[in-house]
């Protein structure tokens, strides 16, 4: 059985995560950790034995690098590793920019004979799977995605990115409708001026869409918690019989989905074509694990 050597670039929340998808999937060896220069030399026990280096080329034969970074750092990443003739799978999440970032590395990828898998995460990722069965099986209708309530991941990495603020925190409030209120605690920088730091996060394209409170709290640990979840609603048509009703909702811990999904999606990878993807392209099939008809078999 061919094991794929995996490297991780970056060690956030979703790194960390990555280790355990990596390490239990049958077809996956990870190859080691490329983390920040004055990163490497602190602790980190569940990487004991795994190596940690500085840079990609310092690592061995890597088949495919899982891209654990914030998400406007990984359009440039992705680019430079596809480059290197290696598979990149990340959990890029500015919905907006998706296509664009899309039409940029798909021309990379294929010059080198090599797969992206972009957006692997759940939203996007496997909700909008759920969106695209939502739609085939009543065309006309609208469809809501409420996300939270929760820890938003991409939010809280652009706040903490702002001048000022030392530790933040960004909870996703559904209200309805496809409609979320963004609950933002920040830790503030002695020097920081609050209503400067407020009017950042507002201005900010992760934020500018959605109703936004800022609240300022002495210890933004003290308030994390990573679960997150969703609601997907759609009601429509299937042919000319209206009020057909779909819900799908999940309760999950944030980082650790997204991990999962990244490693079935680089799986997928590694059956397609060169090019870049987003998960709605790929067949579902070929995201799991094992003989294609056994597979059959046992969902069909």
């Amino acid at each position: 059985m061919t094991r794929y050597q995996a490297a991780i670039v970056g060690y956030g929340n979703i790194g960390r995560f990555l280790v355990d998808a990596i390490t239990t999937a049958p077809d996956f060896q990870l190859a080691g950790v490329v983390r920040r220069p004055e990163s490497v030399q602190k602790s980190a026990p569940e990487l004991k034995g795994i190596p940690v280096v500085t840079a990609l080329g310092e690592l061995d034969t890597v088949d495919v690098v899982f891209l654990a970074l914030p998400s406007r750092l990984v359009p440039k990443a992705a680019a430079e590793v596809l480059a290197m003739g290696i598979n990149t799978v990340d959990s890029y999440d500015v919905h907006s920019d998706l296509v664009n970032y899309r039409r940029n590395l798909d021309p990379i990828a294929k010059a080198q004979g090599r797969t992206a898998v972009i957006a692997a995460g759940w939203d996007p990722g496997t909700d909008s799977l759920i969106r695209c069965l939502f739609q085939l099986m009543a065309p006309q209708g609208i469809t809501y995605t409420n996300f939270g309530p929760g820890m938003s991941m991409g939010h809280t990495t652009a706040v903490k990115a702002i001048p000022g603020v030392e530790d933040a925190l960004s909870l996703t409030v559904p209200v309805g409708t496809g409609l979320h209120r963004r609950m933002v605690y920040v830790q503030l920088a002695p020097e920081a001026d609050p209503k400067a730091v407020e009017e950042a996060i507002k201005q900010d394209p992760y934020f500018v869409n959605d109703e936004t409170v800022v609240l300022v709290v002495p210890r933004v640990q003290d308030l994390v918690d990573m679960g997150h979840g969703v609601l997907l609603e759609r009601k429509g048509v299937a042919g000319r019989t209206h009020n057909q009703q779909f819900k799908f909702e999940m309760r999950i811990n944030n980082p650790a989905l997204t991990a999962q999904v990244m490693v079935a999606a680089a799986r997928a990878g590694f059956k397609q074509q060169p090019g870049c993807y987003t998960m709605i392209e790929i067949p579902v099939i070929d995201y799991l694990f094992g003989e294609r008809e056994k597979l059959i078999t046992s969902l069909v």
